[in-house]
């Protein structure tokens, strides 16, 4: 049950009071996804992070917490800026990362708390875990809200689709909201409802409540596109759950990240409401059922590389392959925490002389090799292979360099799933472009998720003028690519993010959960 504000029905001062009243708000934001089965640590290095007036830098661009401040200069809020430290996908975290962001928090929010601001607003992931916390948001909500002064603020905040919402994060915050696609376009939009719903609350003088459920289901990325079902079908089910009860100011879909241990780990549904909690246990109840009824269709997996390719090879044979063929590599997702230096999908394309193809990989080592050679020169190169005990390991090929250049390039799209991890622009450091027979193998220092196409025309590849590309991603590459796909296909290689989830060691989900545990579907 989620924790019911002590003033709740409290009335604050006069509507017309408030209106004129400029608020003060603490924003901060921590956003990791963690995917647990990786070998190591993320250290605090790994993290971008921008401190007290640094946080201003991101007005005007396309991440969540550019909307955020764009809401609050329209709205003139006076935002007191705390920390924001953000990271791509990878291992579990460091004790010590948490420890640092709130340090840096009591830095600069604990004076304007003890000498009263209106509000606290939060860009949040939902699925980080540390070495001693599996829901480190449950567990940064809880300081922040017992700290002198905060236990009666409104807490509001936006978050990622693929949350593995938790019961403290119900309790210890008045109103959380869940981007509402995937491919997250929708993030900095999702960020300035979550804002609006904020400035609501305070200018009407009534607070929120939150209530969530869990359904007995994990869904590996490849099946929670919000286009198609079972996603698409749920988020059409919280729509109507909203217009039908107009007391429920947000209902949100989480699909959640199946790559973080938890017991919170899976699907799970939250809604903020100003009504009654049975109405919203009762719509809470409904969207389970729903998700149960959807489970199978949900758990997506790849189909085999060789079947895949022999296809190709096929069409290509017979003058039929036109277009350009996406090929998507999910075990080795780059946006789900996998190195995204897998051979998998390289050797098969080299097996079956599929041409005119060209795939990414993360390989700083080879870069640095690279960087003292002309264009034009050949060597023999170990790539890849080794980021994961889990892949196929290095592929030794001679490749002919056609070119060195810096990795930093501007998105080509601002609403992307990108977009919603790193705003305007991404720097995959400094990249080298190789060639082996048809192949093209962009070799980049950063791990850098295949969201957007400039990713590719930086460096001097047209994407549309491929026969075949591989991305290493599950879904968050589709709004880019399908525009230009005749073809696209998940296939089966070795890597990390494996969509057969019964594949991974898991200690810590609730039991029974599909697809882990089949009786779940039989006793609904």
């Amino acid at each position: 049950m989620a924790m019911t504000n002590a003033n709740s029905d409290a009335l604050m001062p006069d509507t017309i009071s408030k209106e004129r009243h400029r608020f003060k708000i603490i924003l901060a934001g921590l956003f990791h996804e963690t995917h647990t089965f990786l070998d190591g640590l993320t250290e605090w290095k790994a993290f971008e992070v921008r401190e007290g007036d640094a946080i201003f830098q991101a007005k005007g661009d396309a991440s969540p917490l550019g909307g955020v401040l764009e809401f609050a200069d329209q709205h003139d809020w006076a935002v007191i800026p705390a920390i924001v430290a953000t990271a791509v996908p990878s291992a579990t975290v460091n004790d010590d990362v948490l420890e640092k962001f709130w340090k840096y928090w009591m830095k600069f929010a604990s004076e304007p708390i003890a000498a009263g601001v209106d509000a606290i607003f939060l860009v949040l992931h939902g699925a980080f875990v540390s070495e001693s916390f599996q829901d480190v948001e449950g567990e940064l909500l809880r300081r922040i809200r017992m700290l002198p002064g905060a236990e009666a603020l409104p807490v509001f905040g936006v978050y990622d689709l693929h949350a593995n919402f938790s019961q403290a994060m119900a309790m210890f915050s008045d109103c959380l909201i869940a981007y509402r696609e995937n491919p997250h376009w929708d993030a900095r939009n999702s960020a300035i409802r979550a804002a609006s719903l904020l400035q609501r609350s305070l200018v009407e003088c009534v607070r929120p409540r939150q209530f969530f459920a869990q359904a007995p289901i994990i869904w590996p990325p490849t099946g929670t596109a919000s286009a198609v079902d079972p996603m698409h079908v749920l988020l059409q089910l919280a729509r109507q759950l909203e217009l039908a009860h107009p007391e429920f100011w947000a209902v949100n879909v989480n699909a959640g990240f199946a790559f973080s241990d938890s017991p919170d780990t899976g699907v799970s549904f939250s809604i903020v409401t100003v009504g009654d909690e049975s109405t919203a246990r009762s719509a809470l109840s409904i969207l389970v059922a729903m998700a149960v009824t959807h489970a199978e269709e949900g758990n997506v997996l790849e189909s085999p590389i060789d079947e895949v390719l022999s296809e190709l090879r096929d069409l290509a044979e017979r003058g039929e392959l036109l277009g350009l063929a996406v090929l998507a590599e999910p075990s080795d997702n780059v946006g789900a925490g996998a190195p995204g230096d897998g051979t998998g999908l390289l050797r098969g394309l080299l097996k079956y002389a599929i041409g005119n193809a060209a795939v990414c990989l993360w390989d700083p080592t080879n870069i640095q090799l690279l960087s003292s050679l002309s264009i034009g020169d050949v060597i023999t190169l170990n790539l890849g292979g080794r980021g994961s005990r889990l892949t196929d390991g290095p592929l030794e090929l001679e490749c002919e360099l056609l070119r060195l250049c810096n990795g930093s390039f501007e998105l080509e799209d601002k609403q992307s799933h990108l977009a919603s991890l790193c705003g305007d622009r991404f720097d995959m450091g400094d990249c080298a472009v190789v060639r082996h027979s048809g192949v093209t193998i962009l070799l980049t220092s950063r791990r850098t998720p295949p969201m957007d196409l400039g990713q590719w025309r930086h460096v001097g590849i047209d994407p549309e003028n491929l026969s075949v590309i591989g991305v290493k991603a599950a879904v968050a590459h589709r709004k880019a690519y399908d525009p230009i796909a005749t073809r696209h296909a998940w296939i089966e290689t070795l890597g990390p993010c494996s969509s057969y989830l019964q594949s991974l060691n898991y200690q810590h989900v609730r039991s029974p959960i599909y697809p882990l545990d089949p009786i779940v579907l039989a006793d609904q």
